[in-house]
């Protein structure tokens, strides 16, 4: 412990002057939950699901203990964090947490301090989750705020604090390691038995576990930080009565749109204005979801995904009104990704680099492709390789699926129209994108794209450009986390050069390969 101590006090001594740290202790360990009333061991932070949030100011350096104190046999033992959505530096690209990408798990029983500084000024909405396999289905996961005293948005809300964040998530009752199984024998993604509202939900048959209640105060603006943490699901979010006015897309602001519902893919978030502009009462938030045919788990019922917006002064029960899915027909007044704007409209570079990437399922099988190549996580991470002098494709192997790109260049992704009934939601780490062709439009905008860090991949296509200025290699993945596990991943590996004269691992960041790898199959 002292040398992880004295390596972390050498990281936070090269951080400017300005930067606040934020100390953060997450005990990984195993407890005993019923989010929807079905009692079960899950894999948590701080024995809670959702796990504890997180908040930072802009500017400030996030100092994360993670204490891996997992001991339940039916779930993976090691473990790996991963702060999605935070820009990262390439000198600091050692501890991004994409394990045999950027980093080694933590074993059992072992500690790890993440130092992880906010660069670029950037704020918004974020979460965290661990990055090994599929574990974050088992409960490892929470939200990450990063407030902006400075938001140039800030007159258009009343309160934005811990009481304003909704994160929706699907939750299954059986634990990932024979769900894992069952897929690779059958090619069948598994189906959650519910979804959860703030960690509260509900299944067929189930006891009528207490939605979760939003206060409000009547004639109040609030700023609702809404985030998926599914590994599967897509959620569609509305009030019963009330708009939502859209004003922030995965950490990026934009220019306020106002809609009365909004698809989030797993890993998407967005921030929107509701004003308490109606009569005291007790209304419906809409949280439904689709995610594989209710047929095969039929303790699914969408409709029970919900929870409460209480206004003050309205009785303690549940809405008087009927559970619906949300607006319909002529009252829809649904979000098109297409027609969101940045805050500050500005023109995406012109593209030096296409690539295509084709996505194939394996009939039958637990495999995807990406240019029919399945990912299958390197024994030696990706980082290592680089460090170690990997140069060319040659160097890694042919399912590490990794693209080597040039630094300091605008690289375009063509994703052609797809005849698969499951939007993909592709996610890049470390950094984010031009959306220059969303999924939900045939729409090419180059004048004033977006930018995200997750987006759509379906039937219509889709087309980003992200720049290689900050070189290192990023995980770019389905953030349908089932699907990465069956090989629905590349690595963008920019820069090498610039890669090894940048990145200084700590001692103990070094130390994690070693030890992960002298364990037996069954405590990875």
């Amino acid at each position: 412990m002292k040398l992880l101590a004295s390596t972390v006090l050498a990281a936070l001594l090269a951080l400017p002057a300005f930067s606040d740290t934020i100390p953060i202790t997450l005990d990984i360990v195993n407890a005993d939950g019923a989010p929807d009333g079905f009692s079960r061991s899950m894999v948590t932070a701080n024995g809670t699901y959702p796990g504890p949030l997180i908040t930072a100011n802009k500017g400030d350096t996030l100092v994360v203990t993670v204490n891996n104190l997992l001991d339940d046999p039916t779930m993976r033992l090691s473990t790996s964090l991963d702060f999605d959505g935070i820009l990262v530096d390439t000198g600091n690209s050692f501890d991004e947490g994409s394990s045999f990408v950027t980093t080694c798990p933590i074993a059992p029983n072992a500690s790890y301090t993440y130092v992880v500084p906010l660069v670029n000024n950037q704020t918004g909405t974020f979460w965290y989750h661990s990055q090994l396999s599929v574990q974050y289905v088992d409960g490892l996961r929470g939200a990450l705020i990063v407030y902006d005293p400075d938001d140039p948005l800030k007159d258009l809300y009343d309160v934005d604090d811990e009481n304003t964040i909704w994160q929706v998530g699907d939750w299954w009752h059986n634990s990932t390691l024979p769900m894992l199984a069952g897929y690779v024998a059958t090619g069948i993604v598994p189906v959650s038995d519910s979804g959860t509202f703030n960690g509260v939900g509900r299944f067929n048959g189930g006891p009528e576990v207490p939605f979760f209640v939003v206060d409000v105060v009547q004639g109040t603006r609030y700023r609702f930080r809404i985030i998926n943490t599914s590994a599967r699901n897509v959620f569609t979010m509305s009030v019963d009565s009330h708009n939502m006015t859209i004003i922030e897309t995965d950490g990026m602001p934009t220019s306020p749109m106002t809609v009365n519902s909004l698809d989030l893919l797993a890993g998407q978030r967005y921030s929107v204005v509701v004003e308490a502009n109606q009569p005291v009462a007790n209304y419906w938030i809409n949280a439904p979801y689709v995610g594989g045919s209710p047929a095969r788990n039929l303790n699914q019922n969408a409709t029970l995904s919900r929870a409460i917006l209480r206004y003050q002064g309205a009785p303690e029960e549940d809405p008087t009104s009927p559970m619906s899915l949300g607006p319909a027909d002529e009252e829809l007044n649904a979000l098109v990704e297409a027609n969101l704007r940045p805050l500050v409209a500005s023109p995406a570079p012109e593209a030096d680099i296409n690539i295509t990437l084709n996505l194939v399922v394996t009939a039958g099988k637990a495999q995807w492709n990406v240019n029919n190549v399945s990912y299958l996580a390197p024994e030696v991470p990706t980082l290592v390789k680089i460090l170690d002098g990997a140069n060319s494709t040659d160097d890694f192997n042919v399912t590490e699926n990794t693209f080597i790109l040039p630094p300091n260049k605008i690289i375009q992704v063509i994703f052609p129209p797809s005849e698969d009934d499951e939007e993909h939601p592709f996610h890049l780490h470390g950094n984010n994108f031009w959306l220059i062709k969303s999924n939900s439009s045939d729409e090419i905008n180059t004048e004033n794209p977006i930018k995200r860090d997750v987006a759509g991949v379906g039937s219509t296509g889709t087309i980003m450009r992200f720049s290689t200025a900050n070189p290192g290699p990023w995980f770019f993945h389905c953030h349908i986390f089932w699907h990465l596990q069956a090989g629905l991943a590349t690595v963008m590996a920019s820069g090498l050069n610039e890669t090894r004269a940048e990145v200084h691992p700590t001692q103990a960041w070094t130390e994690l390969c070693p030890a992960y790898n002298a364990l037996s199959p069954d405590l990875q």
